[in-house]
């Protein structure tokens, strides 16, 4: 067990402790699934016991990135910690008891005799610590201090371990611009499936948000991504769609032509991204083809119409959110002949259109090409319209090929940055809606009064309040962590990036229900916007990669190859 430093309180090192303890017997376990798996190889044949143990790994990488925080909180005087601690104390020993439980009732899956199982059972002392951080009135006591504050987040934000004073302007100048901007337009958007309003686009503009991961040189603002990930949970507490989806669309395209576009396309692009002239869609997936992109069909054939070199594009699209509004389409397609080519034979493009502003469009080129749109409904996540795509010898040119004639081929691998920060992004979008579902839940229990009192005077609406801020806060630590690793150019930030999407999504889903229920039959009424949450929190483990094949895929691969 860590000796405790002297500033460190001896129950958070126990927890440190134990938590290493644990993490020693998942590393034993992830060695048993390894070889099942060949190193990842056979990961199809085994699928369940890999999601398993992308699921642990996971939750154990949210537990390590909440207690660090707490710690260094209590280390630098930082803030009065003591329900930060419990809050850090109370996820490590869910996660423990989570993986013990697993690996005595899942031992077979895992490779474990009955012997190797039996040894990772904690001892009596580790078994009273666990209680003693969750035995009765634990929640309840989490759930109360969390109704005293309305459920809001003021903690502080550390980069790279230190304070972060620039994360705290952010949060708190973006916090007061998504409620009295974004916050009125919500609703009606949601309600009447109308497109987010140009006024929007222009003061989000102004704020500099479409220019975040830009840098200065090019006309943004260059953001680490710890303030991207601030700025986005802020925005998506007050609607996911409408503002905090809003900017994640043109960093994904910065980031392909920042690491593979040529100097001219940076210097024309990049720009008019960061200023919001030009607005972005992401077109990768196909009707047929979700997850696995290597076999995209979508196709881009060169030729050359009236003179001009470029590719012509046929095939379908599926999924192309805002792409009715955006200006530029960054658009995966296939340009090698060879069908058993996969990722290798993709390239990106750069697809210009003119703007629409209905559920359905039809663009027409004077060349005969043509690209056609229809918006298809949704229960939730609404603004931004998600379209599928038909696309009939519509006309590319050349310059429009990210990285040139060098970028042929290599499409996917230039959007591979622009997905790790996509799913990142996700993690900082569930954040802020999961915020914004406690918050809620705070308020309606403050004021809704049954059998002569308010709800939250009541044991089980605490309770749930006191988990659901233990599921964020974890949530948000490893979130925070991932953007930190990518800062750094740490070789695990895009693992981390994944499994802070994977977790934050899940803990979306998880708190906008739990917060639902505690609104009783209102909680299901349009009239109040957990609602909204509700159906907008559903879309989150499913874009920016579908949680099975996150885990299998992405985290799985990641943690087992």
């Amino acid at each position: 067990m860590t000796t405790p430093s002297p500033t460190r309180t001896t129950s958070l090192s126990e927890a440190e402790g134990l938590l290493g303890c644990g993490r020693d017997h998942l590393e034993r376990a992830l060695e048993k699934i390894r070889a099942i798996t060949d190193h990842g190889r056979k990961i199809d044949e085994n699928q369940i016991v890999t999601r398993e143990a992308a699921r642990l790994t996971t939750r154990f990488e949210a537990a390590d990135a909440l207690l660090r925080y707490a710690i260094r909180i209590e280390e630098e005087g930082l803030a009065s910690n003591e329900d930060l601690a419990r809050v850090a104390e109370m996820y490590a020993a869910e996660t423990l008891i989570h993986f013990w439980t697993t690996i005595q009732w899942q031992r077979d899956a895992f490779g474990f005799s009955s012997d190797e199982a039996e040894s990772a059972r904690p001892d009596s002392a580790a078994e009273d610590w666990i209680r003693g951080r969750l035995g009765s009135g634990s929640y309840e006591a989490l759930g109360r201090v969390a109704l005293e504050r309305g459920g809001i987040n003021d903690g502080p934000i550390l980069s790279e371990g230190s304070p972060s004073p620039d994360a705290i302007d952010l949060r708190d100048g973006t916090r007061r611009f998504a409620t009295e901007v974004v916050r009125p337009l919500a609703e009606d958007i949601h309600r009447e499936d109308l497109l987010v309003p140009d006024s929007l686009i222009e003061q989000m503009s102004e704020m500099g948000y479409f220019g975040m991961s830009i840098p200065e040189k090019h006309g943004g603002i260059g953001m680490s991504n710890l303030l991207m990930i601030v700025a986005t949970e802020e925005l998506s507490a007050a609607s996911l769609p409408a503002a905090g989806s809003l900017i994640t669309r043109p960093e994904i395209l910065s980031k392909a032509l920042l690491k593979g576009g040529t100097d001219a396309q940076r210097e024309h692009w990049l720009p008019a991204i960061a200023s919001g002239e030009v607005m972005v869609a992401i077109s990768v997936t196909e009707p047929d083809t979700g997850s696995d992109v290597a076999h995209l069909t979508c196709r881009a054939t060169a030729g050359v119409v009236d003179g001009r070199e470029g590719y012509l594009l046929n095939g379908a699209k599926a999924w192309c959110t805002f792409a009715g509004r955006a200006n530029i389409l960054a658009l995966l397609a296939r340009t090698s002949d060879d069908s058993d080519s996969g990722h290798s034979g993709l390239s990106l493009f750069i697809v210009e259109k003119e703007v629409f502003t209905g559920h359905e469009f039809a663009a027409e080129q004077s060349t005969g090409g043509r690209l056609t749109g229809k918006a298809d409904a949704t229960m939730g996540y609404r603004g931004m319209h998600s379209f599928t795509l038909q696309f009939e010898d519509y006309f590319v040119p050349k310059e429009n090929l990210v990285g040139g004639d060098a970028g042929a081929g290599k499409g996917f691998y230039l959007q591979m940055d622009g997905f790790a920060a996509g799913r990142l992004q996700t993690g900082g979008r569930a954040l802020g809606l999961a915020q914004a579902s406690m918050e809620a839940a705070c308020e309606y229990a403050l004021g809704r009064p049954q059998f002569g009192r308010p709800i939250a005077e009541y044991q089980n609406t605490q309770y749930e309040i006191g988990a659901m801020a233990i599921r964020i806060e974890a949530a948000r630590q490893l979130t925070y962590a991932a953007a930190d690793a990518m800062d750094r150019g740490d070789k695990k930030a895009a693992l981390l990036a994944s499994m802070a999407k994977h977790f934050s999504s899940r803990a979306a889903v998880d708190v906008s229900q739990r917060s639902q229920l505690l609104h009783g039959g209102w909680g299901y009424a349009e009239e109040f916007a957990i609602s909204r949450y509700v159906a907008d929190a559903l879309v989150l483990p499913i874009f920016e990669g579908v949680e099975p094949i996150l885990e299998l895929k992405v985290i799985g691969r990641g943690i087992l190859a």
